[in-house]
């Protein structure tokens, strides 16, 4: 027998005198790895980052007219609800009043109108969503960075990314509606919003908001809301108003549609996790070639040791010795691959998720580094089991046949 320390060391020397083709073996692994943790990494990125701004409201519900067919979206943020519709489309004041009342013990609600329409600045046109809101609510729920909250029926606050895309500024003008169908108004820009990001209840970021006379005034249907938003207190309260709205209002025929944003969370975050462990699979093919390569180069180095193995068994080495040789040889490849693959996976996995997020805020979060330890065990693991077979045949191989060899 012979110590495990010399074993380990002729591992080494193995490794070191077949250099090029062992970094070209090891570069699959380091491939492999880089693409996982990369891939891993910008999927937790994503999930974190859309947990963390739907999570302001999840405490929201936003009630609609139901439509059937799933229709009860028409009706939502920047959907184009039609303010001046029936009342079939819309919320009453009636319903408005029920709902009111359900969720007096549990927290507030508020009202919203909405339309989606053809706006003009100057020689600029576009589209956007016009939100009609009472006064005391549009200074309650948004936040005005530059300017003020609108005062009269003629003054409305905009969205950052729309005030961007049509240059508008404080006193800026805007026509609202298609002069060719001979309805429009005009309205000046008094404040701009702060940006708001992803939102179920209002989409306010290309938006234009006013009062709500303002909007009656616009397309009518005054006292007709295209959707009531519901604010719980307590997280945990939410399917019991949830429940207690649809039994309430839905107890004859379906009148109503109730979205809980806590579930529309919960869906997109699923979609993005089943979304990245497919595209990781797809990425562990490269550890499958890099596992082809190994398992070459293993076979290749005991045909080229057989010899030695002979003079090795020769002077009493045991079957499992031999063995072990092989699998540290495996090894090595294996962890020196690994390392190599985590580090630049790090910053390879770091630029993707800036460019792919567009944030790196939540990169260096348990949720995300986890696969850069993940892609290394697995790199590591699947050299080791790559190495076995040749490892098994090279300490089953005859001794004296193994001396004979050329």
């Amino acid at each position: 027998m012979i110590g495990n320390d010399i074993i380990f060391a002729l591992s080494i020397r193995s490794v070191r005198l077949h250099f090029l083709r062992s970094v070209l073996a090891a570069l699959g692994i380091v491939i492999g790895v880089v693409a996982i943790a990369s891939i891993g990494m910008m999927g937790a990125n994503m999930t974190l980052s859309v947990t963390e701004e739907l999570s302001d409201m999840a405490n929201k519900l936003t009630v609609t007219a139901y439509r059937g067919g799933g229709g009860g979206m028409m009706g939502g943020p920047g959907g184009g609800g039609n303010g001046g519709s029936s009342d079939d489309d819309a919320i009453t004041e009636k319903e408005f009043k029920t709902i009111q009342r359900i969720v007096a013990k549990y927290g507030t609600t508020y009202t919203v109108m909405s339309e989606s329409d053809r706006i003009e600045v100057g020689s600029k046109e576009g589209r956007a969503t016009i939100y009609g809101l009472d006064a005391e609510i549009i200074r309650g729920i948004l936040t005005v960075e530059t300017g003020e909250y609108p005062k009269s029926t003629t003054s409305v606050v905009v969205g950052p990314t729309l005030a961007e895309r049509l240059d508008l500024k404080i006193g800026s003008k805007i026509d609202i509606g298609d002069p060719d169908d001979g309805s429009t108004a005009t309205v000046r820009v008094v404040g701009i919003l702060e940006e708001r990001g992803m939102s179920m209840d209002l989409s306010t970021d290309m938006a234009i908001v006013g009062t709500q006379k303002l909007f009656t005034g616009i397309y009518g249907g005054e006292s007709e809301y295209d959707q009531v938003n519901v604010v719980v207190n307590d997280l945990n309260d939410i399917d019991a108003v949830t429940e207690a709205i649809e039994d309430e209002l839905n107890r004859k025929e379906d009148t109503v549609t109730v979205q809980d944003s806590s579930r529309m969370m919960e869906s997109i975050t699923s979609t993005v996790s089943t979304m990245t462990t497919f595209v990781m699979a797809i990425a562990g093919i490269s550890l499958l070639v890099a596992a082809v390569s190994i398992f070459n180069v293993m076979m290749m180095s005991v045909n080229e040791r057989v010899r030695e193995i002979g003079i090795l068994r020769s002077i009493g080495t045991q079957r499992t010795e031999i063995l072990r040789m092989f699998i540290y040889e495996a090894g090595i490849l294996g962890l020196v691959g690994a390392v190599i693959g985590a580090i630049a996976s790090i910053v390879i996995g770091y630029i993707v998720v800036l460019g792919m997020v567009g944030t790196a805020e939540y990169f260096f979060a348990p949720g995300s580094v986890v696969y850069v330890p993940m892609a290394m065990a697995v790199g590591a693991a699947i050299c080791i089991i790559t190495g076995v077979y040749p490892a098994w045949r090279a300490s089953n191989l005859d001794p004296i046949e193994a001396l004979r060899a050329e």
